[in-house]
């Protein structure tokens, strides 16, 4: 909440200076040296409509009656001083007045189409929240990074989706990534989440966990939709579990190294189960301390720069792995941004995950109910 109040702060006098006429009273200023200096009368008047003009760009109704009113002063001492016909004069000043309010009219139209927006992208906003809840710097004994941004930056949330929560079996998470865009993509990735979050808490087995989630995207999915992803569990120490449902394979990093995770038997997307006839498989791997997991959408390695290169991301993942995972996926993301030249084409999400050593990690120890909580008494 600070922070957003920060924010303010910092942006509010460019605000000012953007709704403030400066800008078109400078120009109907110099409009009146130009014309003093030339001394050519009538001649300047019609450019003093683009005082208003200008207004109606960035100030409210008030702020374009207060530039036309400008513009009709100056230009009728710039009739009278060059000895215009009052006819003439009259005119010209009529048409300022047209343009004026005109000018009024549209820029109360504009307010109220920023009004819109803002309460559109404050809603936006809101089921970003509600769909991809924030996931804190530290889950269980994982580091935790994420960084996602939507292709259609305006609308805040796209296809793509992400978890991680702690449950009774050890932390669990689900990065995927659904098939379209738009609103129905963003319908699915709620349901697709809605359910992983349930049934993480309910099921034991990771490979039931998937099962639900198959069988309620089979209940509401049309027979072309899909969803690829890949789901994790650590139900122990050092043992890390992987699902991979037509997903791309997560990358693994060891001892500096970037090695893709693989399955040992492909398996298709959540919700063509029942098309293909085959099972995902749970692929179990070690994971110690220090290592870390990159999981990601396919917006990451789609990215084309303007040669139509894919961005290297096992690659970039060598370059910047550090310590820190929030610093390894801020550097992915910018040096992302800059290959494709400032603006991603589809959405894209990163989630790293680090293992700290154990001198460095929280003490954690199980509960009754089969949880862990990171602090034991002895």
């Amino acid at each position: 909440m600070s922070h957003a109040q920060d924010h303010g702060r910092d942006h509010w006098p460019r605000r000012l200076v953007a709704a403030s006429p400066v800008l078109p009273i400078l120009i109907v200023s110099a409009l009146v040296l130009v014309d003093l200096v030339g001394g050519s009368g009538m001649a300047w008047v019609p450019l003093l409509a683009t005082g208003p003009a200008l207004a109606a760009t960035t100030c409210g109704p008030r702020g374009v009656l207060l530039v036309g009113l400008l513009s009709v002063v100056v230009g009728v001492s710039l009739g009278v001083r060059g000895g215009a016909p009052g006819s003439e004069l009259a005119v010209a000043l009529a048409a300022l007045l047209v343009v004026t309010l005109a000018c009024a009219v549209t820029s109360a139209l504009r307010g109220r189409r920023e009004r819109v927006l803002a309460a559109v992208r404050s809603v936006a906003e809101a089921a970003q929240h509600a769909l991809l809840q924030p996931v804190p710097a530290t889950v269980g004994p994982f580091q935790v990074a994420v960084r996602y941004s939507a292709a259609a930056a305006e609308a805040r949330i796209g296809g793509d989706l992400y978890a991680l929560v702690s449950t009774p079996y050890g932390v669990r998470l689900i990065v995927g990534d659904v098939r379209g865009k738009g609103l129905p993509a963003v319908g699915t990735a709620a349901l697709v989440l809605g359910v992983f979050r349930e049934a993480a808490h309910d099921e034991p087995d990771l490979l039931d966990v998937v099962a639900r989630i198959e069988r309620s995207l089979a209940r509401n999915l049309g027979s072309d939709d899909f969803v690829t992803a890949v789901v994790a569990g650590y139900p122990r120490r050092g043992q890390l579990e992987v699902v991979n449902c037509g997903h791309a394979p997560p990358l693994l990093v060891r001892d500096s190294v970037v090695v893709p995770v693989e399955p040992d038997r492909p398996a298709p997307p959540l919700g063509l189960r029942a098309l293909s006839g085959e099972t995902p498989e749970l692929h179990v791997l070690p994971f110690d301390d220090e290592d870390q997991l990159l999981l990601y959408t396919d917006g990451v390695t789609e990215a084309r720069d303007h040669d139509r290169e894919f961005y290297p991301l096992a690659e970039g993942l060598a370059r910047h792995t550090c310590d820190d995972p929030v610093a390894t996926v801020t550097a992915l993301h910018d040096e992302l941004l800059t290959h494709v030249g400032g603006r991603l084409h589809d959405d894209a999400a990163l989630l790293l995950l680090r293992m700290p050593p154990a001198t460095q990690a929280p003490a954690t120890c199980d509960t009754p109910d089969g949880g862990r909580v990171e602090s034991c008494s002895p």
